[in-house]
C-alpha cells in the first residue's frame, strides 16, 4: 500500500512538527511530574490551534518555528492531511488525560500518557508518525474518510 494519497494534497514541513513533538513531550513530561492539569489544558488549547489552521496563535508552533531557525534546520515536506488526523489523536489524547485528571483514574493516565509520550518520541527521534500510519490504512479501506 503506498502512502501518497494527501486529504488534501497540502504541505507541511515536517522539521517543525518534529520539534513540536520535542516541547509536547517536554510538557507531558511536565504534567506527568507535577499532576498540574493547566498543562494539558495549554496543550489541548496549542493543539486545537494548530489542528484548524490557526498556527500564529499556537504557542507550540511558535516555539518549533523559532527553534528551527535558530538551529538552522532544514525543511522537509509531508502530507498536512495525514500530520492533522495525527493532531487529531494528539488532541484526543489530552482530552482524555484531562478527563482522566478529573475523574482520579491514575492507571489510566499512566497508560494514556505512555502512548502518547511513545507516539511523540517516534515522531521526534525517527520521524516515524503512527497517526499518519493509521490515517493510510484507514484511507486505503475507506477511501472517504476524512474528506
Amino acid at each position: 500500500m503506498a502512502a501518497a494519497c494527501p486529504l488534501n494534497y497540502k504541505q507541511l514541513d515536517s522539521t517543525l512538527v518534529r520539534i513540536g513533538s520535542f516541547y509536547v513531550i517536554v510538557m507531558l513530561t511536565a504534567f506527568l511530574i507535577t499532576s498540574n492539569v493547566a498543562v494539558l489544558y495549554l496543550l489541548g488549547i496549542d493543539a486545537l490551534f494548530r489542528v484548524y489552521g490557526q498556527k500564529q496563535f499556537s504557542f507550540i508552533y511558535q516555539l518549533a518555528s523559532g527553534t528551527k531557525h535558530l538551529l538552522r534546520l532544514p525543511t522537509k515536506m509531508a502530507d498536512a492531511g495525514a500530520k492533522r488526523l495525527a493532531g487529531q489523536f494528539a488532541l484526543l489524547f489530552v482530552l482524555m488525560l484531562i478527563v482522566g485528571h478529573h475523574l482520579e483514574v491514575s492507571l489510566f493516565i499512566q497508560v494514556v500518557a505512555g502512548i502518547f509520550l511513545l507516539c511523540s518520541l517516534m515522531e521526534l527521534l525517527f520521524d516515524f508518525c503512527v497517526g499518519c500510519k493509521v490515517y493510510y490504512i484507514v484511507k486505503y479501506f475507506f477511501p472517504g474518510f476524512h474528506s
